[in-house]
């Protein structure tokens, strides 16, 4: 029995000793530096840190896209600015009272222009109105 626990020793210490070894490249390419057990105790780690760089590179996506769509927007914003700026002049000009005569002779819907000044109107309020309000 003390030659199996003397082999059993010799075995678990060579396993130290590989563990303890530099990985070489060809323990890279052929994934056997995966099985180790640092590797192993530090996988979920490795998959939070991964984790956190995929949610960071689609976060910078994201920005980008809603940054390309706010000068989209600003672009458009300036030219409906600019068309609300000419149709307001266009409108004043259209509603002068010269323009609307000469549009209206040009009609010929036979409107004429009002040659007196317009009068104000004026209503005596009764005295019993006044008593009731």
């Amino acid at each position: 029995m003390s030659g199996q626990k003397g082999n059993i020793e010799f075995v678990d210490q060579k396993i130290e000793q590989n563990e303890i070894r530099k990985g070489s490249l060809g323990d890279v390419f052929d994934g056997s530096v995966l099985t180790r057990d640092r590797v192993v105790r530090q996988l979920p780690f490795v998959l939070f840190v991964t984790f956190l760089i995929i949610l960071y590179i689609g976060n910078r996506y994201h920005a980008e896209k809603v940054i390309r769509q706010t000068m989209e927007l600003q672009t458009e914003l300036k030219e409906l600015r600019a068309r609300a700026i000419s149709t307001a002049s266009e409108l004043e000009f259209i509603s002068r009272q010269s323009e609307v005569a000469k549009l209206v002779g040009e009609k010929g819907l036979g409107l004429m222009e009002a040659v007196k000044p317009p009068i104000k109107i004026t209503v005596a309020r009764s005295r019993k109105r006044n008593e009731v309000d």
